[in-house]
């Protein structure tokens, strides 16, 4: 079916799509200090379909609705989505990285929307590993995307499908395109960082071959060693070996002091 049939048959369910997502402008709103997003990004509680996180309370989201032109991973036929990068934070090899994430689509068969996340180098913005894709699909898995890239991260649960049918969930509305619509549930994703350094996160989702139907992604839980990824608890290595000059230097003078 035409891009031009699609819209034609749809200007009634896609304006009540619009409608349900005017409070979704394509600005971010109660993001954490120190993260950034292109598109639309928020902060919700339990929401429709999306439950509160297994971490409990609110989670970080990102949408198609509203949002701007976005190449995302560079397939071919994105139009338009959103892209929130996490603070910097720094890990050493080994170290595991979790989070969780609930993959949400109104779109279905022949606009195959989807959803990532990529680990990044924060000292030269190098690409680390992609760590997951979501995309809808008529049949099979959710994760990984189906034609997508290889994922580097482990999922829990290894199997990652849709419930099926018209998800509800402020950020993309209410609607159903076809066959793969529908949302992922919790997922956990786990990666081993490989090498000592300083990163970042991505995660992005776009719409594919047109706009008329949206889809989102919600993130919560991220941790890194167990840690969550706020640079008050986890110091960057510059800031750790600072901090152990201090506290040497704190003890001498206290020794000079005693003696």
């Amino acid at each position: 079916m035409s891009l031009f049939k699609r819209s034609t048959i749809n200007l009634g369910l896609t304006s009540l799509l619009s409608l349900s997502a005017l409070a979704f402008s394509g600005t971010a709103s109660a993001l954490p200090a120190g993260w950034s997003c292109t598109g639309t990004c928020g902060e919700l509680g339990a929401d429709g379909v999306v439950t509160a996180s297994p971490d409990g309370g609110n989670y970080l989201y990102v949408a198609t609705t509203n949002a701007p032109s976005q190449a995302g991973l560079g397939l071919g036929s994105e139009t338009n989505g959103t892209v929130l990068r996490s603070v910097n934070f720094a890990a050493t090899a080994g170290t595991s990285l979790q989070y969780h994430f609930n993959f949400v689509t109104t779109d279905g068969a022949g606009f195959a929307d989807y959803a990532w996340s990529r680990l990044f180098n924060a000292a030269d913005n190098s690409l680390v590993a992609l760590l997951f894709t979501a995309r809808t699909t008529p049949g099979g898995n959710t994760v990984p995307g189906f034609g997508m890239p290889a994922i580097a991260a482990t999922m829990d649960p290894t199997t990652v499908t849709v419930v099926p049918g018209a998800p509800t969930w402020s950020p993309v509305g209410t609607g159903c395109w076809a066959t793969g619509c529908g949302y992922t549930g919790w997922v956990k994703s786990t990666y081993q960082i490989l090498a000592d350094g300083n990163y970042y996160l991505d995660f992005g989702v776009v719409n594919w071959s047109d706009t008329a139907f949206n889809t989102g992604l919600a993130i919560d839980g991220i941790l890194v060693g167990g840690n969550p990824i706020d640079p008050n608890q986890v110091p960057e290595p510059a800031s750790l070996a600072l901090l152990s000059l201090g506290l040497l230097g704190l003890g001498a003078l206290r020794r000079r002091k005693a003696s």
